[in-house]
């Protein structure tokens, strides 16, 4: 008769990593010299569904502050709005969350 097989341990992610998905990232849209204001309120509209005086307070943001909080995420979809902002010529980074 065979000993019984007990189940292999499963690995759990390292505090640190299990910290980086538990709270929301930044996405922040920084001002450049390249793109015209119209095109940012065009861009913001178009990935976030914003209404034009949301995209356009943010816009002013970005053109007076020289950043703009445009969106907190989940890590994962953060990722994917820099990408996509970054594809359309915005210059956008994202950041943990204070």
């Amino acid at each position: 008769m065979s000993s019984p097989s007990f189940p292999t341990p499963v690995e759990t992610p390292e505090t640190e990593e299990l910290e980086a998905f538990d709270f929301p990232w930044d996405v922040i849209v920084w001002d450049d010299p390249v793109n015209l204001m119209s095109y940012v309120v065009y861009v913001l509209k178009k990935v976030f569904s914003f209404s034009t005086a949301v995209a356009t307070k943010l816009m002013l943001e970005v053109h007076n502050n020289g950043k703009a909080l445009v969106a907190s995420e989940p890590k994962e979809e953060a990722e994917k709005f820099v990408v996509i902002l970054q594809r359309f010529g915005l210059h956008a980074t994202m950041q943990k969350s204070a």
